[in-house]
């Protein structure tokens, strides 16, 4: 039995299931693959998630069954890593229906397959361009702190150097030595008297 989702009366949600749904032998069968996670273990729904478990081979064995109409030479490398991802998606997707759906034929999963190609092309594209967008920023920030880290180690290891700490000491020395005779200059100018002197009288002022 499939995991069927909420029933709703918004009219909205009701078409967006026609497109996820099929009705095959008086049974409702859906072509979100996501409509099924509740039944996924962890690996399931990884494996699923993440653009990149099928081999190369099988996905471009699989280009034109599912965009006859492409001619792959074309397309420029991000058109490229949207379309086979949906490859991907399109493969993944019908292995779960038949897996959560074994009373299928051959001919409802062919019905399955063209209905699919039809109504969730562009929603596979869009749904790898995300999670390949997400995996390039989580790597970016593992960069980031593979970086950060090692430089970190880098100075960790160089303070730690005997050469390095002798060559410190005189540099030590010689920023306490600054700081004490900027502190003795500064107290000797506010001890300083300052003396001002008296101001001219002012032209045709009394005089005493």
């Amino acid at each position: 039995m499939t995991a069927a989702p909420a029933t709703s009366s918004d009219p909205d949600l009701q078409r967006r299931l026609q497109q996820d749904s099929i009705q095959l032998g008086g049974k409702t069968v859906y072509l979100n693959p996501f409509l099924y996670w509740r039944r996924f273990d962890a690996n399931t729904d990884r494996w699923l998630r993440e653009p990149g478990q099928l081999p190369e081979e099988q996905i471009a064995a699989n280009r034109r069954r599912f965009y006859p109409e492409l001619d792959w030479e074309q397309l420029d490398p991000q058109e490229r890593l949207a379309k086979d991802g949906a490859v991907e998606m399109f493969l993944k997707s019908l292995e779960l229906i038949s897996t959560f759906n074994p009373d299928l034929t051959a001919g409802h999963l062919l019905e399955v397959e063209r209905k699919m190609a039809v109504t969730k092309k562009k929603a596979f594209e869009r749904w790898v361009m995300k999670a390949l967008r997400r995996r390039q920023q989580e790597e970016a920030r593992e960069r980031n702190r593979f970086e950060r880290d090692r430089s970190l180690r880098a100075w960790r290891e160089w303070l730690g150097l005997e050469v390095t700490r002798q060559a410190l000491v005189p540099v030590a020395m010689l920023v306490v030595l600054a700081v004490g005779g900027g502190w003795w200059w500064g107290s000797q100018q506010s001890c300083r008297q300052v003396i001002v002197d008296p101001g001219l009288p002012m032209s045709g002022s009394p005089s005493p």
